[in-house]
């Protein structure tokens, strides 16, 4: 495991080699989408120089090689998380497709009426408007588990919304505004003694923490590649076999049959019965890449570089006084992301003269809104980091929310 240095890893992404406006590139923007490394763009150059045919439907070399591409970078998804088994692993779209899957898959086969469907009020939309449609298709209850002062789930909250009713929690592993991880071992061991499942959202998580899907106990598990430097366009869904299996498929089309009459069809087996249509072949083939260069980096090395950032940054913008961070001050059980409001500026403001000092961060409600309102804020703006970032591009993100005061006329 190497040590992690982000002014050597900074060299191995193209996309640092400019200046926006002038400035160098500080891009805080990493919970929205990552930058890719050369290691990732020349795997998915390199598949489509050689390797590039239409996986599973040919006995061509290059549909051989394609098949080959997609089932190696199926199995380094599955060893990464740490399945038990390759028909758990599904490739998506990404992390929105994965929980839309899940939940009309799953959800419109087994919710009845009645039945509870528990989320996190700080869910992003990807995971709250699935749900929505599900429960009033069904007729179901749709609630939700509130934040302490903190922005953290208390374990009181926990077992006052989990309740015998719940069929299912749905819940992300880490908050995309607030930077909070959640307990998930809690949630998951107390839905499970009350007959739920648990869906989990780790599309903040997976690119920054180690993930063991099976010490875990979850029953599903979804994240997208482009959030852990691989491309866009490809997701991942786990979910254990047996639920897996008693679901119908999503999709209907090429390569999910097994035999199709004029008025019947039967499906092909864990996992094509989820996979419709041609794959993104190259996108998976950027993900393994991906998924190699964070192994070889160690997510846990990753992880304690993002706290000792979060805790630099933290340290400083508490000591301005016009500054008010969302979620908690501390470092306990958070990940790498601050939001954060500048008094009588709107966060679209502060982005936009960031961005002339060529420092890219995310303003708005975050596809938040429902916690946005349980926060009383509009929006708020949103630092992310990831292994590249460095103390100096905090120094350099400090200096410009100051002068974004002095642009508006309130002084330093």
């Amino acid at each position: 495991m190497l040590k992690l240095n982000p002014q050597e890893i900074k060299k191995d992404f193209p996309i640092f080699n400019q200046q926006i406006n002038n400035n160098e590139l500080v891009y805080l923007d990493n919970g929205a989408t990552t930058q890719k490394p050369i290691q990732v763009i020349d795997a998915m150059s390199n598949y489509n120089k050689v390797s590039h045919g239409n996986p599973h439907r040919g006995a061509h070399q290059l549909s051989i090689r394609a098949t080959e591409e997609y089932d190696l970078a199926k199995e380094k998804v599955r060893e990464f998380i740490n399945a038990k088994d390759i028909e758990e692993i599904i490739f998506t779209r990404n992390t929105t497709e994965s929980i839309n899957l899940i939940a009309y898959s799953y959800g419109r086969e087994f919710i009845k009426e009645n039945d509870e469907i528990v989320l996190a009020i700080s869910e992003h939309h990807s995971n709250i408007l699935p749900w929505q449609r599900i429960a009033k298709e069904k007729k179901a209850v749709l609630k939700y588990m509130y934040l302490d002062e903190e922005g953290r789930i208390s374990l009181e909250e926990i077992k006052k919304k989990i309740t015998n009713k719940t069929k299912i929690v749905s819940i992300a592993q880490m908050s995309n505004v607030l930077g909070v991880i959640h307990p998930l071992s809690e949630i998951i061991d107390y839905a499970h003694n009350k007959g739920s499942i648990v869906v989990v959202d780790g599309a903040q998580s997976t690119p920054h923490m180690s993930v063991d899907v099976q010490h875990l106990d979850v029953d599903f598990f979804v994240f997208s590649a482009h959030k852990m430097l691989g491309p866009m366009g490809i997701g991942v869904l786990y979910g254990k076999k047996e639920l897996l299996e008693s679901m119908p498929p999503f999709l209907m089309g090429g390569d999910m049959i097994e035999y199709v009459y004029e008025q019947e069809a039967t499906f092909a087996p864990l996992p094509h019965k989820f996979e419709a249509g041609t794959q993104n072949v190259e996108g998976a083939v950027g993900l393994k890449a991906a998924i190699d260069y964070l192994q070889n980096i160690g997510l846990d090395n990753i992880h304690k570089h993002e706290k000792i950032l979060v805790e630099y940054a933290l340290e400083k913008m508490l000591y301005i006084p016009y500054v008010n961070i969302q979620g908690p001050k501390d470092l306990d059980t958070r990940g790498g992301i601050i939001s954060f409001t500048i008094d009588d500026i709107h966060p679209h403001d502060i982005a936009s003269i960031l961005d002339s000092y060529g420092i890219a961060l995310r303003a708005g409600h975050h596809c938040c809104q429902p916690l946005m309102r349980y926060l009383d804020v509009p929006a708020t703006s949103r630092i992310s980091f990831y292994l590249y970032n460095t103390k100096e591009d905090i120094d350099q993100f400090i200096e410009g929310i100051k002068n974004v005061r002095k642009w508006l006329g309130y002084g330093s």
